[in-house]
């Protein structure tokens, strides 16, 4: 019998590049990572919304202007836990405390 090895597919993410301008005049710079089957940016930016809530940010502006699609890449184990709990991961990039 053939020696069978089992490759389990890693989730692929989509990276949507985000600046806000905070209350404060500065911009904050942070990417969502979410699953790359979600196309719709209204659940894009919604979760983008609920990160700038929890940061003290509920209402600044996060449309296409503020939020682009950057890329696709293979889900790291950091972010994986995460996206299966809540759907997304956030990256802090700049200015986000």
């Amino acid at each position: 019998m053939q020696g069978f090895i089992s490759h389990q597919k890693k989730m692929k993410v989509a990276v949507w590049d985000t600046y806000v301008t905070k209350k404060d005049g500065s911009v904050m710079h942070f990417d969502i990572i979410a699953p790359e089957e979600i196309k719709d940016t209204t659940i894009i930016y919604g979760y983008g919304r609920d990160y700038l809530k929890a940061k003290g940010q509920e209402g600044q502006p996060l449309t296409s202007k503020e939020c682009s699609f950057c890329h696709i890449e293979t889900v790291r184990p950091q972010w994986e836990t995460e996206i299966k709990q809540k759907g997304y991961f956030i990256i802090e990039m700049e200015n986000c405390q």
